[in-house]
This record gives structure tokens, sequence and C-alpha cells, in this order.
């Protein structure tokens, strides 16, 4: 998939983020690259980016990273942070920061750290296209159809005879079987138990016996599954899939 990364960066010191911004275009030369000197600069520009490189401190990156968090519309955003200051990085989970780097920048991990980000832009690209069309039973009777892109699917839930998609948008029926879905949907997705079929990308936890998504519900993980769920799930991370856990 050809896609057009779009990064931005945002750094109060403008030689730091003029030398960082020369540096992503030595390494992804079709790339797109916008630097920034101020969180202000940047939110006022009103354009949304696959990865941004944000300073935590002299630009307000912390503040700025959770704006950005609040103003997400469907394809998540890649945040690193780039730093002289150590004592931020646990801040940084909390805003479920891609990468913490400290200043001054070792190239080699840059290198790794801006070729795995670009991987995992591209697989939010492809998820944020990719959909599939449902058909339930309307009020009145009539067979209805709904288009739902994949990036919005949470989970998918067998409840008796019905199969239940729980979205960003709410929860519906849908025609078909538990197998059906787990062939059409794909990789992005697993069955986790046979009572439930899970969006890795919307992962933010999991143990032996559950898995909690983005929006707070948790769905359960077979005992016997565990495992194998675990080598899927580091596969989807290696493969460059959106990693929220």
């Amino acid at each position: 998939m050809d896609v057009k990364i779009k990064i931005a960066v945002c750094d109060s010191d403008i030689e730091a983020g003029a030398a960082l911004k020369e540096l992503i275009g030595s390494q992804k030369k079709g790339a797109q690259v916008q630097s920034f000197a101020s969180a202000e600069e940047l939110l006022a520009f009103g354009e949304e980016f696959d990865i941004y490189f944000l300073d935590i401190k002299g630009a307000g990156g912390m503040a700025l990273a959770r704006c950005l968090r609040a103003r997400e519309r469907g394809r998540r955003h890649i945040i690193i942070f780039v730093t002289g200051y150590r004592e931020y990085m646990e801040a940084a989970f909390d805003v479920q920061a891609f990468h913490y780097l400290v200043k001054p920048i070792d190239r080699e991990k840059f290198v790794q750290v801006l070729e795995k980000a670009c991987r995992e832009a591209e697989f939010l690209h492809q998820q944020g296209e990719d959909y599939v069309l449902l058909k339930a039973r309307g009020q009145g009777g009539d067979m209805e159809s709904r288009k739902v892109f994949l990036r919005d699917i949470r989970y998918v839930e067998s409840n008796n005879k019905n199969v239940i998609f729980h979205t960003e948008g709410g929860a519906f029926p849908a025609q078909g079987t538990m197998e059906d879905f787990e062939e059409r949907l794909g990789a992005g997705f697993y069955r986790c138990h046979r009572c439930y079929l899970v969006n890795l990308a919307c992962i933010t936890a999991y143990s032996q016996r559950e898995i909690k998504v983005t929006g707070g519900e948790t769905v359960m993980l077979a005992h016997k599954k565990y495992g194998a769920f675990v080598k899927a799930y580091l596969r989807y991370a290696k493969g460059g899939g959106l990693i929220n856990v």
C-alpha cells in the first residue's frame, strides 16, 4: 500500500526542531514533514498528522498530547516524545505514547523507532479504509445494510442466535456467524473466546482471563487460548499493528 505519511515536529528549540525535521527527511524521503515551535502553532494549523514528534516540556508536549488524543476522530495518532528530561517518561504512558527518545538522540535508535512508527501508520491507514458490510433486519422487518469501518469495531459478540458488533458508534446486531466474521475481518481480529472476536488495535490491557478494549469494556479470554493469543498479539505488534497496552 502506497501511503503518504504525514509527520509533525513540535519543539520550542527552533534549531533542534529543524535538525529533527532534516533527520526525518533523510530517512523517509516520501514523507511530508512540518515543524512547529509551539503547541498553539500546531493546533492552529488545523491539520491532522499520522506521527507527532513532541518536545515534552519546552513546547508543552504533555498537554499537547492530551489535546491531540481528545481531538482524535477515527484513526489514532502516533505520539513520540523527544526530550532531554527523563523524569517525564512515566507520565508519557498516560497518553499512550508510542515511544520516548532522550536527547541527544541516538541516530540508530531513532531510525528504528521512525521505521516502526511508519509501519504502524501504514497499518492504521489500511484499517481506516477497510470496511465490512453488515446486514440485519430493521424495525419494519426488511433487510438493511450498514457499512462499518474496521477501525471502529472494538469487538464482536455472539449472543444466543445473534451476532452483535460493539463499535465506536454503539452496539448493533448483524446476520452471520462468528466463524464467518472471523474470516471476513481478517488478521487484525482475534477469536479470544467462542463468544468473542476482538480487534487487536483496540486492546488496552489483558490478563489470563480477560481483555480490556478502548471505551472501558471487557471481553472474556478463554484460558486455553491465552498462550496462542499472546503469540498472535506479538506477531501483530511486530507487523506494525497499533499497540495500546
